[in-house]
């Protein structure tokens, strides 16, 4: 990480790896398991064939093979998550339940 300042706290790796604009939904999509790549852009909407391409999806996923990462594209077996990926979706889970609750405050708050 040359020049970047290093991190403060552990929300610094976390954004690094959630950042895009896609990642947090393919990981949400992929939580109950294993999608073949057609599958998948299918839930996503609007995403786009690299948008949906672990392998485009930079540090936060991998192709077969790699030792880190949150996603994993095993070719004809579908993507998946990572046992990383796992525990980094259940981290997500409580932040997802806030954003609801966060939605409803704003709706009742309108005039």
């Amino acid at each position: 990480m040359k020049g970047r300042q290093p991190y403060i706290c552990g929300l610094g790796p976390v954004f690094d790896a959630i950042a895009g604009k896609w990642k947090v939904l393919l990981l949400w999509e992929l939580n109950p398991g294993r999608l073949r790549f057609g599958e998948l852009r299918r839930r996503v909407a609007g995403i786009t064939e690299k948008g949906a391409d672990p392998a485009a999806q930079g540090a936060g996923a991998r192709r077969p093979g790699a030792a880190r990462g949150a996603l994993r594209d095993a070719a004809a077996g579908g993507v998946f998550l990572t046992e990383l990926g796992v525990t980094l979706n259940d981290a997500l889970i409580p932040l997802a339940e806030w954003g609801k609750r966060y939605q409803r405050a704003k709706e009742n708050t309108r005039v």
